[in-house]
């Protein structure tokens, strides 16, 4: 960045799935069909490393336990170039759909995948499509029992899919004892409310004009850093389409996939950006408790 204004860098995430296991599909693919479809998310990683690499940036790769058991050369490699490795889950079940055993389970058989394929400690976590919000306190407490670090499994806005809207806009320390960081994902304010701005689909469908106005908002008028997301299936325009998904669910999912890439290597080259590791380390030394 340019200009008067002090450097902030930015956090940049990847929730590593694959086409079929999103969120929007969930109720038309079945978990048991998985390893019978076609696996893309491997080349769309190895995209994404490059553009990375030409941008001389790091991240954070939100990695399905799911997908490194079945890729442990491409989890090396996401670690060998640099970049965070994280857990994103086992197999995307929603946070609010499991109990705290079932939960407790799925964090700690991803994390075993994960450091099995990698060699490397894993210290952060993504919920699946941002699920852990006011119905499951007892995520943190399984978190920082099972010793993360930081959780960036919050999007602080009301959605039909997922949101905790009263959750605080920026880092917070969601449990008293613990020094677990919750690192929301971003968030603007618009004519007094607050609107997503973290990526995902709203990058997307929005003009990227859009994201530059937030993520602005967010370093300069705010001071603090952005936190961004994306998936590999959405720089994949040539990926199977599924017939019987909701046509709501068709539109988010494959609305301007051709025009992800170019937007993302603009938005990477335009802003400074690293790991999530390192940005909820800095964090750490002023987030406030949940309820300040």
């Amino acid at each position: 960045m340019t200009g008067t204004h002090p450097k902030i860098i930015n956090g940049l995430s990847v929730d590593v799935e694959d086409w079929f296991q999103v969120g929007a599909f969930e109720k038309v693919i079945d978990r048991r069909d998985w390893d019978d479809l076609s696996l893309r998310v491997e080349d769309n990683v190895l995209r994404i490393l490059d553009m990375f690499a030409e941008a001389d940036v790091k991240a954070t790769f939100f990695t399905l336990g799911w997908v490194a058991r079945r890729n442990p050369a491409l989890i090396r490699k996401i670690v060998d170039a640099g970049h965070e490795l994280a857990s994103h889950g086992y197999d995307h079940a929603r946070v609010f759909n499991l109990g705290r055993k079932d939960f407790a389970a799925d964090i700690k058989l991803a994390r075993e995948i994960l450091e099995d394929a990698s060699g490397v400690a894993i210290s952060g976590y993504r919920a699946p499509s941002f699920s852990i919000d006011q119905r499951t306190p007892w995520a943190y407490m399984e978190l920082a029992e099972q010793g993360y670090a930081y959780s960036s499994s919050v999007a602080p806005v009301a959605h039909d899919h997922y949101g905790w809207s009263a959750a605080p806009r920026f880092a917070f320390k969601p449990l008293p004892w613990s020094d677990l960081v919750e690192i929301p994902v971003t968030t603007a304010i618009l004519g007094g409310r607050r609107v997503a701005a973290g990526g995902g689909g709203f990058f997307r469908v929005l003009p990227y004009g859009f994201s530059r106005w937030a993520i602005r908002q967010v370093n300069r008028t705010e001071q603090r850093p952005a936190v961004f997301y994306f998936h590999p299936w959405e720089i994949d325009p040539a990926q199977p389409r599924v017939p019987d998904a909701p046509i709501r669910s068709k539109l988010r999912h494959y609305t301007n996939l051709s025009k992800m890439a170019p937007k993302l290597r603009e938005l990477v080259q335009e802003f400074d950006w690293g790991r999530m590791d390192l940005l909820a380390h800095r964090e750490a030394e002023t987030a406030t408790g949940l309820a300040a």
